[in-house]
C-alpha cells in the first residue's frame, strides 16, 4: 500500500479543530511551543477566538500547521511506510515534516517567520477568491487587466486567485460573465502566491538556509508545491518552498505525481475535507479520506487498514 499524505492549507481553522488529534503525550511539545503565539494553549484559544482572530494570516497559518503535525504525530505508528506526502500553500512547511526531512519544532518555528514575512510584503486590503468552470487561459487574460493573479491551480478547471479585493470583486463579475460555475471568496486574508508577495521569498529563503534538514525517509517521496516534481535535491526543494510563497501552487500537478507514484490511498492530516474531496472528484477510483470524516483516531487506523488489504 502507498498512501498519499495531503497536508492542508488555511481556511477550515475553527474552534473544534484540535478535538481528535489534540491530545496525547505526543504531542504535548507541539502545543507548549504553539502557545508563545497564542498567549497560551492554541487548543484552549481556539475555543473562544473570534472568527477575525481565526482568520488572521499568522494564526491561521499555525494552527493548520500545529493540526497537519499533531495528526501525524498521532498516526505515524500505523501509517505504511510506502508514503507520498505533499502540501497545500501553507501546508508544504508541514509536508517537509512529515516526509522526515525537518522537525516538527522547526515547522512551527518557520510558520511564524513565513507569516511574519508575508505580513510584511503583504499591501493592505487582499484576499483571495475561488473561481470554478473556467480555463485557466481565460482567467489569465481576465487578470491582466486586475491587480490580480492565479494563486492555486486545482484539479478539473478550479483556480484560486490572489490580489486586492477591489480587484477580486471585478474579477467575480467577470467570471460569472464568461461561464463560470462557481465564484466565491476564500477566508484569507492575503495574497498568497503571486508576485504581490515577492518580497518576502528571500527572507524566508534565509530562514530556510539556517535549517538542519535530514535525508527523505526511505520509501517516502515529497513533491514540490509549485510544479509537483519530487524533491530530490535539498536546495532546490528550499528554494521551490520559498518561491511558492509568491509562485502559484500546482496542486493539480502534485495529486497527478501521488497517483503517478503509485498511490493507493489519499488521506488528508487536516483541518477540513478540501484536499480528500479534490482528489475523490479527481480520481474517483483511489480511495480518499481525511480525518476530519472519523470520530476516533481508531476509526482511521481500520480505515487503513481496510484500504490497505484491498
Amino acid at each position: 500500500m502507498t498512501v498519499a499524505l495531503l497536508c492542508s492549507g488555511q481556511g477550515n481553522q475553527g474552534p473544534d479543530m484540535f478535538d481528535l488529534v489534540g491530545n496525547g503525550p505526543d504531542v504535548e511539545a507541539l502545543f507548549s511551543r504553539a502557545s508563545r503565539w497564542f498567549d497560551g494553549d492554541p487548543r484552549a484559544w481556539v475555543r473562544t477566538a473570534g472568527d477575525h482572530a481565526l482568520r488572521e494570516n499568522r494564526n491561521a497559518q499555525l494552527l493548520c500547521t500545529l493540526h497537519a503535525l499533531a495528526a501525524f504525530a498521532r498516526l505515524a505508528p500505523s501509517l505504511p511506510q510506502r508514503r507520498c506526502v505533499a502540501g497545500y500553500s501553507v501546508g508544504e512547511v508541514a509536508a517537509w515534516h512529515v516526509a522526515g526531512r525537518i522537525g516538527a519544532i522547526d515547522a512551527l518555528d518557520l510558520i511564524a517567520a513565513r507569516a511574519a514575512a508575508m505580513d510584511a510584503a503583504s499591501g493592505a486590503d487582499e484576499g483571495m477568491l475561488f473561481v470554478r468552470g473556467i480555463s485557466r487561459a481565460v482567467l489569465d487574460e481576465l487578470c491582466s487587466s486586475r491587480d490580480a493573479a492565479i494563486a492555486i491551480i486545482n484539479p478539473g478547471d478550479a483556480y484560486v486567485l490572489g490580489g486586492t479585493n477591489d480587484a477580486l470583486k471585478a474579477l467575480a463579475g467577470d467570471a460569472q460573465a464568461r461561464g463560470a460555475k462557481r465564484v466565491i471568496p476564500v477566508p484569507v486574508r492575503i495574497a498568497s502566491h503571486t508576485r504581490r508577495l515577492a518580497a518576502a521569498v528571500p527572507v524566508f529563503r534565509d530562514e530556510l538556509g539556517r535549517l538542519s534538514v535530514s535525508r527523505a525517509r526511505a520509501g517516502t517521496r515529497l513533491f514540490s508545491g509549485i510544479d509537483g516534481a519530487v524533491v530530490l535535491n535539498e536546495g532546490e526543494g528550499l528554494d521551490k518552498l520559498a518561491r511558492q510563497i509568491a509562485e502559484p501552487v500546482n496542486w493539480a500537478a502534485c495529486l497527478e505525481a501521488c497517483v503517478e507514484a503509485g498511490t493507493t490511498a489519499f488521506l488528508e492530516l487536516g483541518p477540513g475535507r478540501a484536499l480528500s474531496q479534490m482528489a475523490m472528484d479527481a480520481y474517483p477510483s483511489i480511495a480518499s479520506r481525511s480525518i476530519a470524516d472519523f470520530r476516533s483516531l481508531d476509526a482511521v487506523h481500520a480505515w487503513l487498514t481496510r484500504v490497505g488489504s484491498d
